[in-house]
């Protein structure tokens, strides 16, 4: 069993290991009872598109989790997509030279997809789609960046709450969704999953 929740509701579990999507629901002022890292394959299947590939993975997440009696499993994902194509994570520095010069100077969009799997089992979902686009990088530019490290692992090859929100020209929905976690969705999910939020 599960510890109960410190504010007498479900206690909430959450089925991402990334530090980011638990700082985002501090800003809500919601703490994990739990975290669990699901494991599943997050290759994009044949002809998938963005916004369907972003929605399977939050699903697959939360679903790969164990529930445990009085717990809310919350899972997420954020695919960043440069029309139809899925941009995978900056796995090393030459990839991530290669996603920001793609980027470069051009708009692309952050699909943020949550779920959400209430005490009865029941999957609730939200998508947030954002517009970003960076100004025109030069090598030099995308040279530090990479030198800095923080971009390695990351959807798209950068963090927007870091030094790349000094590249990001426009910007168009919603900031935490491109971080990792679209709080307004989070927060509609959770409540309708019966979560005590104030």
């Amino acid at each position: 069993m599960s510890a109960p929740a410190a504010h007498g509701g479900p206690a909430l579990v959450l089925a991402s290991s990334s530090p980011r999507r638990r700082d985002l629901l501090q800003r809500i002022g919601v703490s994990p009872s739990r975290i669990a890292n699901p494991a599943i394959d997050e290759n994009p299947l044949k002809g998938e598109l963005p916004r369907a590939y972003a929605l399977r993975l939050a699903q697959a997440k939360a679903q790969a989790v164990q529930r445990l009696d009085g717990e809310v499993v919350l899972a997420g994902d954020t695919t960043v997509a440069l029309g139809r194509r899925i941009l995978p994570p900056a796995d090393s520095e030459a990839v991530q030279r290669q996603l920001l010069t793609l980027l470069s100077g051009r708009r692309h969009r952050c699909i943020s997809a949550v779920c959400v799997i209430d005490q009865a089992g029941k999957c609730r979902t939200r998508i947030a789609e954002t517009i970003v686009a960076f100004k025109r990088l030069s090598a030099a530019e995308i040279d530090a960046y990479v030198a800095s490290g923080e971009g390695l692992g990351k959807a798209g090859g950068y963090a927007i709450q870091g030094r790349a929100e000094a590249l990001v020209r426009f910007l168009s929905g919603s900031h935490s969704a491109v971080i990792g976690l679209p709080l307004f969705e989070t927060r509609a999910l959770l409540k309708a999953s019966g979560f005590p939020l104030g």
